[in-house]
């Protein structure tokens, strides 16, 4: 086990190709929900734009990726002198060692606040099967461990509850597959792959204790943590056989040939008794329970005019490692308002320390983000696409209610140039206004073209700005 502790420093190096190597691609069709809850709570989450998703869970105790490493596929790399099952073992006895003293929810929720951010989503459960919430389904969660005895112990009621004083809408992050429980993986069977490692179509009393354990630790969700906005499940390959496609098999996780289905209609159904118009996100399973899709860790090529967000990690990884290099603020705002042009929202990742703390270099990250959503919001929040969406280092958003279009410019390295010109998307009688200092500007209209003057005052006024909008 000494041995395993000296691979840490290995895990933090390579943490990154597991992040991308366990990444979702986006279904290529989608569904639209039809019950009027659902659609007005659909509306309702594309006005945000901009949320966080917090992986936390016994992962962070070494500071490695969260999961993947016990999954037995051959792009994950161990030391081949430790026996795979000696690995998993101590990965799972993390959670001897899980005793977040410090834990602190409203550090977090403040910091989402703070960036502007206005949903969460929480991991419940990552494919580990360690929870994050009071199961009674399982010994293995955070409520029955070393944090037991903390006040706090049931640690989602308590994020639910810092997020919801700020405002902010909730989801409940869920896995369909469980990688702890002997319904998932059988100990009769190695564990070759993700997948559950027994054929169900012989054991299916089995795979239906599976089923049943899943659907009760969803129930709890549903049931015992105030109000849910969005139940998002991961773990694309739980789905049913006929739905298995191209992109699926892109994977690289071989597809076994029986079918996972762990019955969504029956899961949403019962769900949506207990939470109205909650939004269902089955990740890539195309159809009636993906309300809006989840490109994982990249931005579509084009806009897109169904519902969708960028799952997108502030640092390398979804959950903490040490010395993580964390992406600038410009960065992010680059990515959210390139997101937001193109029809999405962006969900931005960051991992909580094993104690139970942000860190401090993401905050600052957060805090940066924060000062451009307060002077420029209004340019992002409650948008929607325009048909001329993008050109150059331009994006366009409008008002949800047609009342206003915007131009947010992306300032490269170089400054602020002292004017800046599109096309097609011409200024009305109101004219050019800058979004954060709501100062009329000059403009000149050339056949097709706008050109806006940026005095100079103006350009220092702006200082920095990552981008800047305008309003006409």
């Amino acid at each position: 086990m000494k041995k395993i502790a000296g691979l840490l420093f290995l895990f933090s190096l390579s943490v990154n190709l597991l992040a991308q190597s366990g990444v979702h691609q986006q279904s290529s069709t989608y569904q639209a929900p039809t019950d009027p809850l659902v659609v007005a709570k659909l509306d309702q989450w594309r006005d945000q734009k901009f949320g966080m998703i917090i992986h936390w869970g016994i992962y962070a105790v070494p500071g490695i990726v969260e999961s993947w490493s016990i999954c037995s596929e051959d792009w994950i790399g161990r030391d081949s002198t430790i026996k795979y099952d000696d690995y998993k073992q101590w990965y799972f006895d993390q959670s001897k060692k899980f005793n977040p003293t410090k834990f602190n929810p409203d550090q977090w929720a403040k910091a989402a606040k703070t960036a502007g951010m206005k949903y969460l989503v929480f991991t419940t459960k990552h494919h580990d099967g360690f929870a994050m919430f009071d199961t009674k389904q399982s010994d293995y969660s955070i409520a029955k461990g070393p944090f037991a005895n903390n006040p706090k112990a049931d640690v989602a009621k308590y994020v639910f509850e810092s997020f919801r004083n700020q405002g902010m809408m909730i989801g409940a992050y869920f896995s369909k597959p469980d990688w702890h429980t002997e319904n998932y993986w059988w100990p009769m069977y190695a564990t070759a792959d993700r997948n559950n490692n027994y054929d169900i179509r012989k054991f299916p009393w089995r795979w239906e204790a599976f089923k049943k354990y899943t659907h009760s630790q969803i129930d709890e969700l549903m049931s015992n943590y105030g109000k849910v906005d969005i139940l998002w499940l991961d773990g694309g390959w739980v789905r049913p056989l006929e739905t298995v496609n191209d992109e699926v098999r892109s994977w690289g996780a071989t597809i076994p040939a029986w079918s996972q289905d762990i019955d969504m209609a029956t899961i949403a159904r019962n769900s949506r008794i207990k939470q109205p118009g909650l939004l269902v996100v089955d990740r890539t399973v195309h159809g009636p329970y993906e309300n809006y899709q989840t490109p994982e860790q990249r931005i579509p090529e084009n806009k897109l005019d169904q519902p969708w967000e960028s799952c997108i990690t502030l640092g390398g990884a979804w959950g903490y490692v040490p010395n993580e290099n964390f992406k600038s603020a410009k960065s992010v705002i680059h990515q959210l308002v390139e997101i937001v042009a193109k029809g999405g929202s962006l969900l931005l990742g960051v991992g909580p320390t094993a104690e139970g703390l942000l860190q401090e270099d993401a905050i600052s990250r957060l805090n940066e983000i924060g000062a451009w959503m307060d002077n420029n919001g209004k340019a992002i929040y409650g948008t929607r696409t325009a048909d001329h969406y993008k050109e150059n280092n331009l994006f366009f958003t409008q008002a949800k209610d047609h009342s206003a279009t915007y131009a947010i410019s992306l300032i490269k390295d170089g400054g602020i140039p002292e004017r800046i010109s599109w096309s097609k998307n011409l200024p009305g009688r109101n004219g050019v206004t800058e979004v954060q200092t709501g100062k009329k500007l000059k403009y000149k209209i050339i056949g097709n073209n706008v050109i806006v003057e940026l005095p100079a005052k103006l350009r220092e006024e702006l200082g920095n700005t990552p981008a800047i909008a305008f309003a006409f």
